[in-house]
């Protein structure tokens, strides 16, 4: 039987645009069919999945590396810093980390235990002052969460900002008063708001002195990480600076679940065995009726609508729901809890949710990178990292605008 996707199925599947599937329709690449039953263009499963595969696979010799040598040691200051996947980026991009915020007691002891000679600066951020660090600093960094503004009717400014998160964030960069700072966070920002959540934080880096370079979305993907996670970065540059940030450039090579479990290029040894949650019996019924790949619409049309509940009605691809991963692909973006409804990544041959171990080489953390607390605090800490090879990449951008600047006669 011939399986068929809609073009938003076939768009989350593989992680693609829709605007790009249907330039691969026009073009021949990847033809759309009429399908028998309802006679719209679908495009057939088997199709899109070999189109993919050989995506990943084609143009895997590199002509371009990121890597830049510091031409002297750099420091970075890093807000709402997790369990440290920014931080060991930029630590392998040769920036030193001067001191680390973040509130999560966990993640603290995350950082301490595996950099004790890292200043772990644990509690609310609203609490500390960093004006200690006033023009010693060369780059602040921080995953700011995303927190509406109001507005009011006026431009928004630093103070109308206060009391949210990157109010915060904009208050550090003022008192450290750093030539650069990187902001990052979820994709969905560019649409916060309708928008207005960005153009804010804008205007509040202008107002203490910063242009703000094009916003960019970076595919994890594109940067030797086997995960389609996406990460929107927002840089600013201190206005008395005239020269322009360059975002790092995206790779050919595409990793994929094999090369992040198994010894290859991208570890030297396959992945340490270790614990990790289970599925619940009901689940486990389930999920074992589904190729490597597949999804929920794989199961039979009975289990389907047990399964998804009053979702299986609402329409949409849903295609991470009861989500078995292939060898041959990268992962889908992983979430806070691996066994949580609706939101499965299965692993490929065993019936099981990914370890902690395998959680964390998706997230291109080095095997020694130990995390503290309950499996379900490690599960939290590495789903809300950004990814280490992402950070590693974004670590090299820096370090190549930070020569540029200190290549000037005189820096302010």
């Amino acid at each position: 039987m011939i399986e068929y996707l809609t073009l938003a199925e076939a768009s989350e599947l593989i992680g693609k645009s829709k605007e790009t599937l249907r330039r691969w329709d026009r073009e021949g690449k990847l033809n759309a069919v009429r399908e028998p039953m309802s006679n719209y263009r679908v495009f057939r499963k088997s199709d899109v999945q070999t189109l993919f595969s050989n995506f990943l696979n084609e143009g895997a010799k590199e002509t371009i590396s990121n890597y830049v040598k510091p031409d002297k040691e750099y420091s970075v200051l890093e807000l709402f810093a997790g369990a440290g996947g920014l931080a060991v980026g930029m630590e392998k991009a040769g920036l030193k980390c001067v001191a680390l915020n973040e509130i999560d007691k966990w993640a603290c002891n995350t950082l301490r235990s595996n950099r004790p000679y890292w200043k772990v600066l644990e509690g609310d951020i609203k609490i500390f002052d960093f004006s200690e660090y006033h023009n010693k600093v060369d780059v602040v960094t921080g995953g700011f969460p995303c927190q509406a503004f109001s507005y009011a009717g006026k431009k928004l400014g630093l103070a109308d900002a206060r009391g949210t998160l990157f109010y915060e964030f904009a208050r550090v960069v003022k008192e450290v008063n750093p030539p650069i700072c990187i902001g990052e966070n979820v994709r969905g920002l560019l649409s916060h708001d309708n928008g207005r959540t960005l153009q804010g934080m804008v205007s509040i880096l202008d107002e203490i002195g910063y242009n703000v370079m094009p916003v960019k979305v970076l595919k994890a993907i594109n940067y030797n990480v086997p995960q389609k996670r996406e990460r929107l970065i927002l840089v600013g540059i201190r206005k008395d600076i005239d020269l322009k940030y360059e975002y790092p450039k995206p790779y050919k090579k595409i990793y994929n679940l094999k090369d992040a479990l198994q010894k290859g290029d991208l570890f030297d040894c396959s992945v340490p065995k270790s614990d990790g949650a289970k599925y619940p019996k009901s689940k486990i019924e389930v999920l074992k009726l589904v190729p490597p790949k597949g999804y929920w619409r794989d199961l039979p049309l009975e289990i389907q609508k047990t399964f998804m509940g009053g979702s299986f009605y609402l329409g949409g691809g849903k295609t991470g729901i009861a989500r078995r991963i292939g060898w041959d692909e990268p992962c889908l973006t992983l979430t806070c809890s691996p066994a949580q409804k609706q939101t499965e990544r299965c692993h490929p041959d065993e019936t099981r949710p990914f370890t902690v171990r395998e959680y964390a080489r998706i997230q291109t953390f080095p095997d020694e990178w130990e995390f503290t607390g309950s499996i379900a605090q490690q599960y939290k800490q590495i789903g809300n990292a950004v990814p280490v090879n992402l950070g590693k990449e974004v670590g090299y951008s820096i370090v190549k605008f930070l020569n540029a600047y200190y290549s000037l006669s005189k820096p302010k």
